[in-house]
């Protein structure tokens, strides 16, 4: 059986939402969350370190240095997000939309090509964002136009994945700056996709990530998931800027910094040594990727969008290689790979008794056709997995839901009460929904 996606269409994402990516609201430790900054650190190198190398493979392509690199003429920190003027740019329209709780400290009075431009995400020009603006148009022009033409074919699924959660559509250029919407980025910490998540925070969110699948690198399902952080974080901190910055850095570290400083904005917080440089360059990078993404005939990109995103999904009950495929169909093997990028061995998997393969679109029939006379695949033998003894396991932080009581997360995570409480300092039995548990291992 064959189904034709276009990813266009709001029934398709419903049909995603509905393959099993449950939301979690489970609050992650920072070196389990999707931010860089926090998670390149020595701690992160180390657990990175003990991760097994089949956490890489050939098909996988280091971070362009362009997404890290700094502008030359980017002001001191004390500069950017000043509290003592601005104006925000954000349409009037947005004021119920969920886009609509900004940080608006700081804000100061765009200049006129974005003037007529209304933004759903709270948009700064100051002159951090100005230097990322300058950096991206003349710096790196033609990386920056690379990462906005791959944008472009998966920008209308990412739009309407993301109109499914409430959230703002100019939310959507996160995406270039983590990994230039690229499906097969990853990063010294090992977070991979065009979102850029961590191994943990991806399980978390639904993904499946094994030897033969890593749907991180799934431009669809690894979409849903960002909404779904994405969503999560606002939730959270009631402000896009530090979303944003926990996307970036995870959210316990901005939560420290926000009670450290006793603050309420981005820009209490940016102003401190508590959060990364990265983490304070990442929102106006976020912004200036935005306010370029919205005006492109007034800084010249005026480029042709990439065919969209497209194709249709034949059920495969067993190990098939796309070579294999591609010779027996005709369909090109680098065609096989854009549509499936998740997989990571460039062959179904195994273990899989109807895996959806993506072929392009008109091809459905045609791979039916043939596909009792493709030989299966046979992987090469898995790697021996090494046992790592660790003597103290860090506690993982969970955010209490509603209807959450002591005794449910005691046996939900097989730790005893007395233990529980011990852990998080407790003497009554109450516990209210927003607030955090350490559950000791």
């Amino acid at each position: 059986m064959t189904r034709r996606i276009l990813m266009t269409s709001r029934l398709r994402t419903v049909d995603i939402l509905a393959m099993g990516l449950l939301f979690l609201a489970v609050s992650l430790s920072p070196l389990t969350g999707v931010g860089r900054a926090e998670t390149a650190t020595a701690g992160q190198d180390a657990q990175a370190a003990t991760q097994d190398d089949d956490d890489l493979d050939s098909n996988l392509v280091p971070l362009e240095p362009e997404l890290t690199g700094a502008p030359p003429d980017l002001p001191s920190t004390g500069e950017s997000t000043d509290n003592s003027t601005g104006k925000t740019v954000a349409s009037p329209a947005d004021a119920s939309h969920t886009g609509s709780s900004a940080d608006t400290s700081g804000l100061s009075v765009a200049t006129a090509e974005s003037s007529a431009t209304f933004y759903n995400i709270p948009v700064v020009r100051d002159p951090a964002v100005e230097s990322h603006i300058r950096y991206f148009n003349t710096s790196i022009r033609g990386r920056f136009e690379q990462w906005l033409l791959r944008l472009s074919r998966y920008r209308p699924l990412v739009e309407t994945i993301f109109a499914e959660f409430g959230l703002p559509s100019d939310l959507v250029n996160l995406s270039l700056v983590e990994s230039g919407f690229n499906p097969y980025a990853y990063s010294r910490a090992k977070a991979t996709g065009p979102w850029q998540f961590m191994k943990g925070t991806g399980k978390v969110y639904g993904l499946r990530i094994d030897h033969y699948v890593d749907e991180r690198r799934d431009p669809i399902k690894s979409t849903v998931a960002a909404a779904r952080y994405l969503k999560d974080l606002h939730d959270m901190f009631g402000a896009w800027p530090l979303a944003m910055a926990a996307y970036n850095a995870g959210e316990g570290k901005v939560m420290r910094a926000l009670h450290k400083t006793h603050g309420e904005t981005f820009s209490d917080i940016a102003k401190t040594k508590l959060i990364r440089k990265e983490t304070k360059q990442y929102v106006p990078r976020i912004m200036a990727a935005t306010i370029i993404a919205r005006n492109l005939d007034h800084y010249g990109f005026s480029q042709p969008p990439a065919p969209p995103h497209q194709f249709e999904e034949v059920a495969v009950d067993r190990a098939v290689h796309f070579r294999a495929i591609a010779n027996a169909s005709g369909i090109p093997y680098e065609e096989l790979r854009l549509l499936n990028p998740e997989l990571r061995r460039d062959a179904t998997p195994p273990d899989d008794s109807a895996y959806q393969l993506k072929v392009p679109v008109g091809t459905g029939a045609k791979v039916m056709a043939v596909l009792d006379r493709i030989p299966s695949y046979k992987f090469p033998p898995l790697p021996s997995v090494k046992s790592h003894h660790v003597k103290n396991k860090s506690s993982q932080r969970y955010r209490v839901r509603n209807g959450d009581t002591l005794e449910k997360v005691s046996k939900r995570f097989h730790v005893p009460l007395k233990t529980l409480k011990a852990r998080n300092n407790i003497s009554s039995p109450v516990i209210k929904a927003g607030d955090f548990l350490l559950i000791a291992r």
